[in-house]
């Protein structure tokens, strides 16, 4: 076997699962045997069953997947969240397997190993651009932090017994203040996460927009807005209400101090997504919801 250095495949795995484990271990030998070369991350590889021919790299931010031409990511939402931020930094494609339980974010399931290493070694494979959120904070008139997010941008309280008072803006008109538990401005690709917990709409991923979903608001309008996606949205966190907190995609966070502004817009870098299927959405959500759907026939012909 020769390894095709010209092409290599970057590996992240959540490697506190004895299922990714045994996933991780699948992929790489599919690969190697076709001749690709295989990259993963050091703190990973101790606990990996690696050959002696991949790349062990120390580096954990894009520079890691440096002339990849593929991220394979093995894992729940978080791991692929995870592979979500090297992927956006780098610009390398992320191709997801869903070891957790719903995982939008994945393009194959852990009985797809087989299928995913074909189309990786033969490139039977599509890429998407998925729309990002851009994230400003400002603190006094100063912009304090800037973030990003694939999925949503949630703004929350704090103290378990106190409401965050707000004011909702939309292209720098406000809409409505209330008490609630939080806002969560969200992507398409983010509808099917946060926001629909809280009650948001469901968004073809296809659909170009931004949400505004409100978490729990003691107001009579209190609904789901569907914006733009050249709209600015913002969230006022009122100076009398106890600070709040802002979370991205679950995993950055940065506390608000009463009186933030939080502003959200279409990000100006996307996530590419490696799509193995033309399935549509639809029965996308079918499957990753088990939604009822027995007794339909169909358009009549």
């Amino acid at each position: 076997m020769t390894t095709n250095t010209a092409r290599t495949v970057f590996l992240l795995a959540h490697t506190g699962r004895p299922a990714a484990i045994r996933s991780a271990e699948l992929v790489v030998q599919g690969l190697l045997r076709s001749g690709l070369g295989v990259r993963v991350l050091a703190h990973e590889a101790a606990d990996l069953p690696l050959p002696p021919a991949v790349e062990i790299v120390s580096e954990t931010g894009p520079a890691a997947v440096d002339g990849c031409e593929l991220l394979v990511v093995l894992g729940g939402d978080g791991t692929l969240l995870r592979g979500a931020e090297i992927s956006r930094a780098s610009g390398v494609p992320m191709l997801g397997v869903n070891l957790g339980r719903v995982g939008f974010l994945a393009e194959a399931e852990r009985d797809d190993l087989d299928q995913v290493v074909e189309r990786v070694v033969t490139r039977a494979y599509q890429v998407e651009e998925r729309m990002t959120l851009d994230v400003v904070v400002h603190s006094n008139g100063d912009i304090v932090h800037t973030d990003w997010a694939l999925n949503e941008a949630a703004v929350q309280k704090v103290s378990a017994d106190r409401m965050l008072e707000v004011v909702l803006e939309i292209d720098g008109r406000p809409v409505t203040g209330f008490g609630c538990d939080g806002i969560v401005c969200a992507t398409p690709t983010g509808s099917t996460a946060y926001a629909f917990s809280a009650g948001g709409p469901v968004v073809w991923p296809e659909v170009e927009a931004l949400l505004m979903v409100p978490i729990s608001a003691h107001a009579l309008f209190a609904k789901p807005l569907v914006t733009s996606p050249t709209s600015v949205l913002a969230v006022e966190v009122q100076p009398h209400t106890p600070h709040g907190v802002l979370w991205c995609d679950g995993r950055r966070t940065v506390e608000l101090p009463a009186g933030a502004r939080v502003e959200v817009r279409r990000g100006a870098v996307p996530v590419r997504l490696a799509r193995l299927h033309q399935a549509s959405f639809t029965d996308r959500l079918v499957a990753k919801f088990a939604l009822p759907v027995s007794g339909w026939r169909g358009a009549p012909h």
